[in-house]
């Protein structure tokens, strides 16, 4: 593929840490802490839309949020679940209009269907998108039973169909993330999971990427219960809490004191 800024983040001398966010505030306040790429959740966009997640309801709404955030002044990689349709074509379709509303990259999970399938997906994605980078998941470790000779032969076609890399959720294992990391040609992708490695020691394993995936969104969701059960008790709530004026200016989106 021809070399862009995003692909370029995997190749630094850390991984790149991938916060995800699920609206324009979201990602607003993310790109703002000096994040240079945001992804999105699928759980998170689901959840805000009243649809459930993993079972390709959220077309739409994954588009519409591409559409919001792909001319923000930062890298976009789109949660896109399987692709959201069986036919490769229709998910090659998908790619071309995330890609022309700004997208840059495409995260599709095989769900632990067939690997040929996943495999022309992505196939059909690079066809039509060249330059839009392909992170392909294998759920072996999230749905499966974590078989290592497995994941390594559905990461192997999904290389050879074109992605650009490979996305591990559920592998927590310090020995099995080195032993798939030395396996791969493209950059690993690991799932952070607060009881797994920390950031640092993904860098040391030899991980390129690390994605947050729905934590940044259950957290959010967690704080607001937690608040709102300490407000009931009597309590004042803590944590930070941003202002109204700081949450409204997210929501601004090139205009000017407010002003449509």
């Amino acid at each position: 593929m021809t070399d862009n800024p995003f692909t370029s983040l995997h190749r630094t001398g850390r991984p790149l840490l991938l916060p995800t966010a699920w609206d324009h505030a979201s990602a607003t306040a993310l790109a703002a802490q000096g994040f240079p790429a945001i992804g999105t959740t699928s759980l998170g966009v689901a959840a805000a839309a009243g649809l459930p997640d993993g079972t390709s309801a959220t077309r739409e709404e994954t588009l519409r949020i591409a559409l919001t955030l792909g001319s923000e002044p930062y890298l976009l990689s789109v949660d896109a679940e399987d692709g959201y349709s069986k036919d490769p074509a229709e998910v090659g379709e998908f790619a071309r209009e995330l890609a022309a509303v700004g997208a840059v990259g495409i995260n599709l999970e095989d769900r632990m269907g067939s690997a040929a399938l996943h495999a022309a997906k992505i196939a059909a994605v690079k066809s039509a998108v060249p330059d839009l980078f392909v992170n392909a998941r294998t759920d072996t470790y999230w749905l499966g039973d974590g078989d290592r000779a497995q994941t390594t032969a559905r990461l192997d076609a999904y290389r050879r169909a074109g992605a650009d890399g490979a996305f591990v959720p559920g592998l927590t294992d310090p020995g099995e993330i080195a032993a798939l990391v030395k396996s791969l040609d493209v950059p690993l992708n690991i799932l952070y999971s607060p009881a797994g490695p920390t950031v640092p020691h993904l860098a040391d394993l030899g991980v390129r990427r690390v994605s947050l995936g729905s934590l940044p969104y259950r957290r959010a969701l967690g704080a607001a219960l937690e608040a709102v059960a300490e407000i009931r008790a009597g309590r004042t709530p803590r944590g930070a809490t941003p202002s109204y004026q700081e949450v409204d200016a997210l929501s601004r989106r090139g205009t000017a004191d407010g002003a449509t």
